[in-house]
């Protein structure tokens, strides 16, 4: 069995993507597609996301993300690399 490289991203969701289940289903397909990670709402109306998955976990999990779920609508997706912090479970922060 090979191992992968873990990578980090930053994710910011715009558009009407709050009180749309944005958060609990973004926990569902992260752990589905084994992505770690947290996710919270921002005070300007976007979802912020922290992952951490393989490469071609991440790439599947921000497909979702430009879409989301069904009653989202998603005007933009920011996406950042960052510093692989070692992410286990992945959380639904309210702040």
């Amino acid at each position: 069995m090979t191992t992968q490289s873990i990578i980090h991203k930053e994710i910011i969701i715009k558009g009407h993507v709050q009180g749309v289940g944005f958060r609990v289903n973004a926990k569902r397909v992260a752990e589905s597609m084994k992505v770690q990670g947290q996710v919270k709402n921002l005070l300007d109306g976007s979802v912020w996301i922290m992952a951490e998955a393989t490469p071609e976990n991440m790439e599947n999990f921000i497909s979702w993300c430009k879409s989301g779920p069904a009653m989202a609508v998603v005007k933009e997706v920011n996406v950042t690399d960052g510093e692989v912090q070692h992410i286990k479970g992945f959380t639904i922060l309210y702040s």
